[in-house]
């Protein structure tokens, strides 16, 4: 089936006895994710993660910026997203594109800002230089290359892999002088987290009595509707998205909740290993 074609509805009924049987069409249990990959480098902050065949990248870099007028000892994290045209044919070229992928693009942006901007998970205070005058902005770009379903949570953890992995220079400050420390002469230094927010998406068929896990493209298109959990390994929701679709129980809310708290730790689990793998790989910085 070709991705900028709907499913037939032979197709989604085929796809619904299944969901019905607790059997899903890539033999996957209903809560389970997809086999995923995290690769990290070669420069710090660029993480790429294949969420099943969906792939997105996403590279972090850094400026020195004037902090906004409210927030004076706090620096910025900013997203960005972009929809390569190679990752379906339903996409157009470059940023809100003709192909209709304008609105996902925004939508991913916003779900990301709360995510990570919203639940204060980094520490945008550790980002001052000179208060009221000069602080780090933080920028996330992030890319799709391929498209093959649940690009959310494919994203969040691309951005939250990236960040982790991301080391911004030292600087020194001597009255109204700041100076910046290239990698050979100080080690660059880690962003501060608080916490680890991972995206849990979960696609409801059935008149909502049933729920999957982390959807792939053909599931996502059959759809009667989705919500995404924002939490991280302790439990603790940061937010939560739903736009529209079939209305869900409070009940099933909560059994979400904690399935998505469970897949949270795991995916954590996945970033932290793909962290330590790329630390023995990393050259080591000669001070002199």
């Amino acid at each position: 089936m070709s991705k900028d074609v709907p499913p037939s509805i032979n197709e989604k009924a085929f796809l619904l006895s299944a969901l019905i049987s607790r059997q899903r069409l890539d033999s996957r249990s209903p809560h389970d994710i997809r086999t995923t990959r995290i690769l990290l480098g070669p420069q710090p902050g660029h993480a790429e993660v294949r969420l099943g065949k969906t792939r997105v990248t996403a590279n972090v870099s850094c400026e020195i910026v004037r902090p906004r007028a409210n927030a004076p000892t706090e620096g910025a994290l900013l997203f960005t997203t972009d929809f390569s045209p190679m990752a379906s044919p339903a996409f157009g070229d470059g940023p809100g594109g003709g192909g209709g992928s304008g609105g996902d693009e925004i939508l991913i942006a916003r779900v990301l800002e709360r995510a990570l901007r919203g639940s204060r998970a980094v520490d945008t205070e550790g980002l001052c230089i000179v208060a009221g005058e000069k602080v780090w902005q933080i920028k996330v770009d992030v890319r799709v290359i391929d498209h093959e379903g649940n690009i959310v949570d494919c994203a969040c953890i691309a951005a939250v892999a990236a960040l982790m992995h991301f080391k911004r220079p030292d600087v020194t400050v001597l009255g109204e002088d700041v100076t910046i420390h290239s990698t050979s002469e100080r080690n660059p230094i880690p962003l501060t987290l608080h916490h680890v927010p991972i995206c849990v998406t979960f696609a409801f068929f059935n008149q909502g009595m049933l729920q999957v896990v982390d959807p792939n493209l053909l599931e996502e298109q059959c759809a009667e509707g989705d919500m995404t959990f924002v939490v991280n390994r302790h439990g603790d929701v940061c937010t939560l998205s739903k736009a529209g679709g079939v209305a869900v129980e409070a009940g099933q809310v909560i059994h979400c909740a904690r399935i998505a708290a469970a897949k949270a730790e795991e995916v954590t689990d996945m970033i932290k290993a793909a962290l330590e793998k790329a630390a023995v790989k990393e050259p080591k910085v000669a001070i002199v």
